[in-house]
């Protein structure tokens, strides 16, 4: 079985801690920070890349 190039990671809220999206990206590419939807606070707010477990 050939090895994965991708790796699983969560989205993080950086204003509520809430995990709101599951994604995947390259391992060699630099960790996420985007700016997407928080349904708690009901605006976009910016969310890091935790690793899935």
């Amino acid at each position: 079985m050939a090895k994965d190039k991708r790796e699983h990671v969560v989205m993080v809220c950086q204003e509520t801690g809430d995990l709101n999206y599951y994604t995947s990206r390259a391992k060699t590419s630099p960790k996420l920070e985007l700016k997407k939807y928080s349904p708690k606070l009901r605006k976009h707010t910016l969310h890091k890349e935790k690793k899935r477990k």
